[in-house]
Order: structure tokens, then sequence, then C-alpha cells
């Protein structure tokens, strides 16, 4: 299928590694040229070349995306560069593990900065291209909004505001033909997944045990699946998709746990 997304430009924070490099990946298999923001630029700079030598197009942007002028900047730096945004994926964050018995403020608020606030920020400094382009916006989320995890309650909270915020930018955008939606994730297998396992005193005992509850096929999703749907709702064949969270996840959520 041709989705239409031949230079397009299309931002992805936290490109370079796990679900982000993913996605970054097939939108360059896809003819899109993927803006990747991340704070390390050496990270950014090896995915950008490893899609052009497969002959893709890609660009980099070195950012804190915790810091508000960051943000600001890397957008910027998109328009100097290319003079449109045709979408934006917010996909940066990390599971932090700040909890509620342990946690504190200071912790709890750096969290909200490191998995919610830069979503807000990206979108508000991206907008006015996204209105000239009509361009599309997807919001990576997990699980734990939904289903909890134990011992991390900001990175819960940052996911609910994150689900919460693409129904409302999905509402307030509906004016310029901006669709927003969600992808959910559960279990994928990332660089920040496999050091939370490693946490565990047995971590291969863990990770069967996660993996013998997802009812399809009994094991994680690739990045490369989640791509694949982000990359469709960016794309026109979603035109009339707008305001939806979509689980990618094997039925992980929400199917009867008796199948498992």
């Amino acid at each position: 299928m041709n989705l239409n997304l031949q230079d397009k430009i299309i931002i992805v924070s936290g490109g370079a590694k796990g679900i982000g490099e993913g996605i970054s990946t097939v939108l360059a298999a896809e003819g899109a040229i993927p803006v990747i923001i991340g704070r390390n630029e050496a990270d950014n700079q090896k995915v950008v070349s490893a899609i052009t030598a497969s002959g893709g197009k890609a660009f980099q942007v070195a950012a804190e995306l915790t810091k508000p002028e960051e943000c600001k900047k890397a957008v910027e730096q998109t328009l100097a560069q290319f003079g449109r945004i045709d979408g934006l994926v917010n996909n940066a964050g990390v599971n932090d593990g700040v909890g509620l018995e342990k946690g504190d403020y200071e912790r709890f608020m750096q969290s909200l900065h490191k998995n919610m606030v830069h979503y807000y920020l990206l979108a508000h400094h991206a907008l006015p291209a996204l209105k000239e382009s009509k361009g599309a916006i997807v919001n990576i989320t997990s699980k734990t909004a939904e289903t909890g995890q134990g011992n991390t309650s900001a990175y819960a909270a940052a996911n609910g505001g994150r689900n919460a915020l693409t129904r409302e930018w999905a509402v307030e955008l509906l004016p310029y033909s901006i669709r927003v939606n969600a992808v959910v994730v559960s279990e994928s297998w990332t660089p920040l997944y496999e050091n939370w396992i490693k946490t565990f005193d047995n971590p291969q005992e863990k990770l069967d045990s996660i993996v013998s509850k997802i009812p399809l096929e009994k094991r994680m999703t690739t990045p490369e699946e989640i791509a694949n749907m982000v990359v469709f709702l960016l794309s026109d064949k979603s035109s009339h998709t707008t305001g939806q969270l979509i689980y990618v996840d094997g039925g992980y959520v929400h199917l009867d746990r008796a199948l498992t």
C-alpha cells in the first residue's frame, strides 16, 4: 500500500532508540523524512546514518526535551531546515519508577516533564506548521494509565495525561483537519524495557511470566509492529480516524485472562 508519505516531514521525539527508532525507520522506508529529536546527538546521528545507508532520508536535532526552550528550538530548527512539518510523533519518555511510598514532589514533577510536558510543548510549537499542512499527531502512550503497574505513579499519571491530551487535541484541532490519535504500548522489547527487567532478582523468570500472559502468540510486540500502526495513522489512508486510543499489544490489556 502506498501511504502517500513521500518527502513528508515528520518529527519523532525519542526517535533514536527502541520504539522511536522503529518509527523513524518505517517512516523512512515509506519515503517520509523523519526528524529525530533526542538529547544525544551521537545516538540520533547513528539512526540517521543507518537510514541514509539504506537509501532513505532523515534529519536530527539534539535537544533536551525536559527544557521548554529546547522543545521550541527543536521545532524551529526543523522549520529552518525544511520549511514545513507534516506530522508529529510524541514518543520520548521513560518509566522512571517514581512511586507513592518512596517518591517525592520534586521527582514526581521531573517525571511529568520527562514523560508528558514535552508532548504539549512540541505540539504547541509545531501547531502553526501543522495547520498549514493539515498534518497529523500521534502520541505514544502506555498501558500503565489503565492497568497500573505499581511503584510508578508519575509515569502512570503522565500516560493518563497523554491519553487525555489525545482526545482533547482531537476536539480542539477539528477546525484545522488535524487528526490526533494515540498508540498504546504494553509489552515491547526495547533497551528501556530490558533495563527494567534487569531490576528483578530473576529477570528471565519475570520476563517469561509476562510473555506467557500475552494472548496473541505468547510473544512481545515488536517496535516495528507499533511503528506500522503509527505510520498508518500519520498517512492519509487513515483520513477519518481521530481521537482514538489504539492498542497494539497482542490483546494484552483487554482480552480475557482466562485465555492465558
